[in-house]
């Protein structure tokens, strides 16, 4: 499977770094959390990676252009101002028709990602997300049967389990996505839920984002202490 990796955002919560830096170029012991992440899915053999880029999406590109990997990386432009949403759909005819990975550019896990893949195939669903659980700042969902009912973004609340961020997406699922202010994870996760066809991987393991300086220092911590992948 195609792994995406959407990379354009700005980075606001962690403007201390990225200010001259888009967000998955920012430093994690010496090495860009993008590259932490692409390491992760070339354990387990994904290693065909569509780079959305945006916001500074040069620096992302000069990086690439000076290395080089034992993986495949296309770095794709889809708009400064792109949504989530948008900035996949950009990338429809890139991806053949074909159930592919996708994932967000600021976190990391040590999450089977074969597993997840091999569990999506078996649901037969849309969209199967991987449910982690984390602090209680992040949005919620609420799984039954392994199925999602109820889906929301940034909730306040701990309700158990949240979205990790890590998906397999079957292509029917661009035809929910409408145009470059189409937010991924609002309409079109929400229709889902309601049609019954986005289903959890539930994940118990380590899982961190990087949306703050303090979470940045979490995984510096982290990375000194053991491996995680």
């Amino acid at each position: 499977m195609k792994v995406v990796i959407l990379a354009g955002g700005f980075g606001t919560r962690l403007s201390e770094y990225t200010k001259d830096t888009p967000k998955p170029m920012v430093n994690i012991s010496g090495t860009p959390i993008i590259v932490h992440i692409m390491k992760h899915y070339v354990k387990h053999g994904f290693k065909d990676f569509y780079v959305a880029l945006g916001y500074k999406g040069q620096e992302i590109k000069k990086y690439f252009k000076k290395r080089k990997f034992k993986w495949n990386v296309k770095l794709i432009d889809t708009g400064r101002n792109t949504m989530t949403g948008g900035r996949l759909l950009r990338l429809k005819k890139f991806l053949n028709k074909e159930t592919f990975m996708m994932t967000y550019g600021d976190g990391v896990s040590n999450i089977n990602l074969k597993r997840l893949a091999d569990y999506h195939l078996r649901s037969k669903k849309i969209i199967t997300l991987t449910a982690v659980r984390p602090p209680a700042r992040f949005g919620a969902i609420k799984i039954k049967n392994n199925t999602v009912y109820s889906f929301r973004e940034k909730s306040k609340l701990d309700e158990g389990w949240i979205n990790g961020g890590f998906f397999v997406i079957n292509p029917n699922f661009f035809k929910f996505l409408k145009n470059d202010k189409t937010y991924l994870e609002r309409e079109p996760l929400e229709k889902l839920c309601s049609q019954k066809e986005l289903s959890a991987f539930k994940h118990e393991g380590f899982w961190q984002c990087m949306d703050t300086k303090r979470d940045k220092e979490n995984l510096e911590l982290i990375l000194k202490r053991k491996n995680y992948i």
